[in-house]
């Protein structure tokens, strides 16, 4: 055989090794977007599995610190399940928190819960944004994925049908209607101003707010928008000081709810401020100053007093993390549980097979009990009402929640 010949025999099968390492590659990519328990089962297998769990929260921005608190959360979750030594279906397995940052972007959402499926995760707790929840809640109904929101309350989350789509706390359509029967039957609001973000959480709370308002017999007397990067509101709040108003509502977050506070102070509007759990928060307080004292907002669950588990919960996250719980991170910390919960149930870490589990949830958490109708919101979900006094955010009243 001359030099010509054994050459191009080496190249021949160089080019066929390559195709078939391409082919291989293909498969392994198709298996990995179809069959995500698949990958996680092949990194892991046998006693000590690592069985991952995703969390998704913006954890940078304007309002990283809830989304810290979220994965706060989980992280607690995580330690408190490995530190349990927990078995499914007679293996010993190991779980391990894969964290994303989505930013509260609904583009970068999308990208990172692709991201996740991917690298194997058989379960997701997350987003924090009803607006990075929704367009990620396919991805994961794609895979496969059981889905659990500790915070998103958009109800278009679970209106899509989707079988793998939960949350733990109630939704805007409970929210809007507790928050709006209470501004005119419990403070007696005839005229009502309402400001939204324009996102998904904040305009969808509004309108439930405005749809209860009327429903009541009140009058909405202006209806303005801003966007959720805002921090100047004198415009807007000069034409609604002319509608002399008795309360002003926000649908949006801490880090504008905040600095519109203020801003309502130094225009000399006397009305009050009302919003939801976006900015029920310590961090509203801090931002707002003296303006804070006397607004009201709403949080979906009941107050930290009557959750069951919330002190010791309490005290484990403030030894833990040096911090103060902001609002979502127990039912984050709940989300995790009710996920590995169904693990057991059905003595699998497969999604395909613990899914069917998760619609079948009565648990007793640290907010409460825990269990799902058939579109995957959280049955008798409650909606507390707040103050702030004295730099304190103070129960007003509870709608919902233990039956009622």
């Amino acid at each position: 055989m001359n030099n010509y010949a054994r050459l191009s025999l080496i190249a021949t099968a160089t080019l066929a090794l390559a195709a078939c390492g391409k082919q291989e590659q293909a498969a392994s990519g198709q298996a990995a977007s179809s069959a995500p328990a698949q990958a996680a089962a092949a990194s892991s297998g046998g006693d000590g599995s690592v069985i991952k769990i995703g969390q998704v929260s913006p954890m940078s921005g304007p309002i990283s610190h809830l989304g810290k608190d979220n994965e706060y959360g989980a992280k607690l979750a995580i330690e408190d399940l490995n530190a349990q030594g927990v078995e499914i279906g007679g293996k010993k397995v190991k779980f391990e928190l894969v964290s994303e940052d989505d930013q509260g972007d609904p583009k970068i959402g999308t990208q990172v819960a692709q991201r996740l499926v991917d690298a194997g995760v058989v379960g997701v707790v997350g987003h924090l944004n009803s607006g990075t929840t929704i367009p990620a809640s396919k991805i994961y109904s794609d895979a496969g994925i059981p889905q659990i929101s500790p915070s998103a309350t958009n109800p278009d989350y679970t209106k899509q049908g989707f079988k793998t789509t939960f949350r733990v706390i109630a939704n805007d359509i409970q929210q809007g209607k507790a928050l709006g029967e209470y501004a005119v039957t419990g403070l007696k609001a005839k005229k009502i101003a309402i400001i939204d973000d324009r996102t998904a959480y904040g305009q969808g709370l509004a309108d439930q707010f405005e749809g209860a308002v009327k429903a009541k017999g009140g009058e909405v007397v202006k209806r303005e928008f801003t966007n959720n990067n805002a921090t100047d509101f004198n415009a807007i709040l000069t034409s609604i000081k002319a509608t002399k108003p008795d309360l002003v509502f926000y649908g949006g977050m801490d880090a504008q709810a905040g600095p519109l506070a203020k801003q309502m102070q130094r225009l000399g509007i006397k009305a009050k401020l009302m919003g939801g759990d976006g900015w029920q928060t310590p961090e509203f307080i801090k931002l707002a100053g003296d303006a804070s004292d006397g607004q009201y907002a709403s949080s979906c669950g009941v107050s930290r007093d009557k959750m069951p588990g919330f002190k010791t919960f309490d005290e484990k996250f403030k030894k833990e993390f040096n911090t103060d719980v902001q609002i979502y991170a127990p039912f984050e910390y709940d989300a995790v549980m009710v996920l590995v919960d169904a693990m057991k149930r059905a003595k699998s870490t497969d999604p395909k097979a613990y899914l069917p589990e998760v619609g079948k949830t009565d648990y007793q958490g640290v907010t409460g009990k825990i269990a799902f109708d058939d579109k995957g919101d959280i049955k008798n979900g409650a909606v507390t009402v707040y103050q702030v006094k004295n730099g304190k955010w103070e129960v007003v009243s509870t709608v919902g929640g233990d039956g009622k």
